[in-house]
């Protein structure tokens, strides 16, 4: 096995699927951070339309798929009103100056980087559109393994409400080798650490041996890292020593920094200083205690049938001022305990990227929802625990009938608890594992209904024209359920009328320059309440 993938000749077609990708993307940002709070958008005649009120322009695209979210699938170019109706095409770079105009004549700040990150994350679809590999050249031999690694490594083209979901930083050249949507497959890179300098928890030895670490010498343990971090952040301490790349191949997952062993059933999150979307994707040494400990408490809280977590029990990482947060590991365990003969593993968001045809949508549906939200509600109402599953925090089990029969949650970075659920804090969970109620509950209603649960239905709907309506009406009745069973909280009360739901503001928070975990949310129309 080779540490790099040879692409293929690149394809035709490729610049303008990227554009009109990338076009799209900040287009469905305008539309729900900007135009929808503030009541400047229209859908008529097969398009949206809006208006950018401090250049007083107008916008539009046509629409494919109308959502009652108004997560809406657009198609055709982006068009800029000049005079009556003649109506101008737009690339995606300009439609970025545009916006960048206009958000700083909206919030007196400005923002240097933002077009060029528009117009890298186009450039770096085009690249992935071109350089795709037609077939995974690094198969396991397992179908089930090899479909789930094909869903990770599956989305060209990112998250369609983040305005340069494909941006990374560092030189495309460089991180191609490591990309997820190029099939890529390689080793993981080993330092030996003195003993005296490690910091760890959990059973780390005894589950990192299933990826064949190479010997560390004598008074030192083994550490894995990525490889791209080496190149970035090289040892910082004089006694860690180099072993070089060795062990089992591992698969990047769409988190890029996660990394999949199909031969050991192992995921390992590396520390990664590459700016991924809105973070830098490092591991902090809170996360890394918190992992170890959310994975311990979270064995005391009760899952249903159907429903499991891929724990994170144990870490390593250099206990030296900076080479803590560079080196940091965490250890996750696998897919294979959850899986039955003829089961399939598939990321919720590889389900959400394309129209997803069934042969009957509603009991598929049913059965999803039933899996899904019963299990985040009340472990948010009941446990005072926040899971955030969103798409790319879920893996769907599907059955040898494609029906989903299991759920794996995944991910303790994002894994919070209510403190106002919790009126003695946990031992050993670190302070910025904590949610107040009012983000505990807007974390729930976006990860679950904004991002996960309208994608998957838009994808149903994208196959079977129409059917929205009565998909939400299912998940109503789901949530009623719930509510019923919870003695009807306010939280799920004030859902079922029909108050707006909220989604993370992405475009803002990368005009802003913020922290993810600063994002701005906004109001969104609820299903609920139009279904009423």
């Amino acid at each position: 096995m080779t540490d790099t993938v040879s692409p293929p000749r690149p394809r035709l077609g490729t610049d303008r699927r990227a554009d009109l990708a990338a076009a799209h993307a900040v287009f469905g940002c305008l539309v729900r951070e900007i135009a929808l709070p503030d009541g400047d958008v229209t859908v008529r005649a097969g398009a949206a339309v809006l208006r950018l009120r401090h250049l007083d322009v107008a916008l539009r695209c046509a629409v494919a798929r109308i959502s009652p979210l108004g997560a809406h699938r657009y198609a055709g170019p982006v068009q800029l009103r000049l005079d009556g109706d003649r109506w101008a095409d737009l690339a995606a770079s300009r439609l970025a100056e545009l916006v960048a105009a206009e958000l700083t004549a909206r919030t007196g700040r400005t923002n240097d980087e933002f077009v060029g990150q528009v117009r890298a994350s186009r450039d770096a679809v085009t690249r992935l559109l071109a350089d795709r590999p037609e077939r995974d050249p690094a198969p396991s031999g397992e179908p089930a393994i090899d479909a789930y690694v094909d869903s990770e490594q599956s989305l060209l083209f990112g998250h369609p409400h983040h305005p340069a979901p494909k941006w990374r930083s560092g030189d495309p050249d460089r991180w191609r080798a490591y990309a997820p949507e190029l099939r890529t497959a390689f080793r993981l890179h080993w330092l030996a650490v003195p003993d005296d300098l490690v910091a760890d928890a959990g059973p780390f030895d005894p589950l990192v041996a299933a990826l064949e670490p190479p010997r560390p010498p004598a008074g030192h343990r083994a550490l894995p890292v990525h490889p791209w971090q080496l190149s970035l952040i090289p040892p910082a301490h004089p006694r860690v020593r180099r072993l070089g790349p060795a062990g089992v191949p591992v698969r990047p997952t769409a988190s890029v920094r996660t990394l999949y062993a199909p031969e050991a059933d192992l995921f390992v999150k590396t520390s990664l200083h590459v700016r991924i979307t809105n973070c830098l994707r490092k591991n902090a040494r809170y996360e890394l205690t918190g992992a170890v400990a959310l994975t311990e408490l979270l064995a005391r809280v009760p899952m249903p049938a159907g429903v499991a977590l891929l724990a994170e029990p144990a870490y390593r990482t250099v206990d030296a001022p900076g080479a803590d947060e560079a080196y940091g590991t965490i250890l996750r365990t696998g897919l294979r305990p959850h899986l039955r003969p003829g089961d399939t593993p598939l990321l919720a968001a590889a389900l959400a990227a394309a129209p997803l045809a069934v042969a009957d949508p509603v009991a598929w549906w049913r059965a999803y929802v039933g899996l899904l939200v019963p299990v985040v509600l009340h472990s948010w109402l009941r446990h005072g625990v926040v899971h955030e599953a969103h798409l790319q925090n879920v893996v769907v089990v599907l059955d040898p009938e494609r029906r989903p029969v299991r759920m794996l949650l995944r991910d303790l970075e994002g894994v919070k608890l209510d403190t106002g659920r919790w009126a003695n804090w946990p031992d050993g969970v670190p302070s910025q594992a904590a949610y107040e109620p009012r983000d505990a509950l807007r974390r729930v209603v976006y990860c679950l209904f904004v991002n996960h649960l309208a994608g998957i239905c838009g994808a149903l709907a994208d196959a079977r024209p129409g059917i929205e309506p009565r998909l939400w009406r299912e998940v109503g009745a789901v949530v009623a359920a719930v509510a019923a069973d919870l003695g009807d909280p306010p939280e799920l009360r004030a859902l079922l009328r029909g108050e707006p739901l909220v989604a993370k503001a992405n475009l803002l928070v990368r005009w802003r320059r913020d922290a993810d975990r600063a994002a701005p949310f906004v109001p969104v129309p609820n299903p609920f309440g139009r279904l009423r």
